[in-house]
């Protein structure tokens, strides 16, 4: 590298962090403990399209433009997600876990950083199909209010069903996948009797406390946008929101390994990354 690309790679980093100080402080977001390699992809991107000169020209720009700040903030959002995401897990889901879930009257589940919703509608079509929706509460969060209202919408482009009908298959699905929602021009809708069980909400991952005594907690290809001590401060968040004996459900790429709670889980289903909260 150049002495001139290494000082300008500096001066992007200071003023990244100056950005999402700004945002943070003006807005309450909190971004800082993200990793900065996927921030500063998702900032460049947003720079280029905007055409401002400088990432100090676009702080300016969201500490004044509040409707900028809302197209960063998509930006920045965590918000890929498809239905029955990796059908091999939601299949370990459905064989191992949902018969655990079965011995409980009543289930409370927590789906942290929802985004559409996609999973949170794969979810509920599992408990539909197992016969435990009717004594579930799922309790769907992300920070990002625009993203939320998408996954209350529960409208999905047309051309994703052909997936997401084979995902339900290979994840064990029992009915016809048609039979959960309506085509409509260009989209589909999953219907009501779904949400009904459904609450969405806000909570930030980096700044928002406890949730509930959850049974079953997914938090999936989420940890690995975040710096190390972020992660354990979602873990820490995690393991005192679940119940003993609770579940929780993270993404292929992620593990409690090496975190400070990871005494604290069993393994339950290492391929699947499934951990059980310890009795004592």
């Amino acid at each position: 590298m150049s002495a001139e690309n290494h000082t300008r790679g500096k001066n992007d980093e200071i003023e990244i962090r100056l950005l999402l100080e700004a945002i943070y402080l003006k807005y309450g977001y909190d971004f800082r403990q993200y990793g900065k390699a996927h921030l500063k992809r998702r900032i460049l991107r947003r720079l280029g399209l905007s055409q401002l000169a400088s990432i100090s020209e676009m702080q300016h720009r969201i500490l004044i433009d509040r409707d900028f700040f809302e197209t960063l903030l998509l930006d920045l959002s965590i918000n890929v997600s498809e239905m029955f995401r990796d059908p091999h897990f939601y299949l370990a889901v459905r064989q191992e876990v949902v018969p655990e879930l079965k011995t409980y009257p009543f289930v409370r589940i927590w789906h942290a950083g929802c985004a559409t919703g996609e999973e949170v509608y794969s979810m509920a079509i599992m408990l539909t199909e197992e016969g435990l929706y009717e004594r579930s509460q799922i309790y769907a969060t992300d920070f990002n209010e625009v993203i939320l209202q998408r996954a209350r919408e529960g409208i999905y482009p047309v051309s994703a069903v052909r997936e997401y009908t084979s995902n339900y298959q290979k994840a064990g699905g029992t009915g016809s996948f048609s039979d959960y929602y309506t085509a409509k021009y260009d989209a589909v809708i999953f219907h009501q009797k779904l949400r009904e069980k459904i609450v969405f909400a806000d909570h930030n991952l980096a700044t928002d406390g406890v949730f509930g005594e959850m049974h079953l907690i997914f938090c999936r290809n989420v940890l690995i946008y975040f710096e190390k001590e972020l992660q354990q401060r979602a873990i820490q968040l995690f393991y005192e929101s679940l119940r003993p004996g609770g579940f929780l459900c993270l993404g292929a790429k992620e593990s409690l390994r090496f975190t400070d709670l990871e005494d604290r889980f069993e393994t339950f289903l290492a391929p699947e990354k499934i951990y059980r909260k310890k009795l004592t």
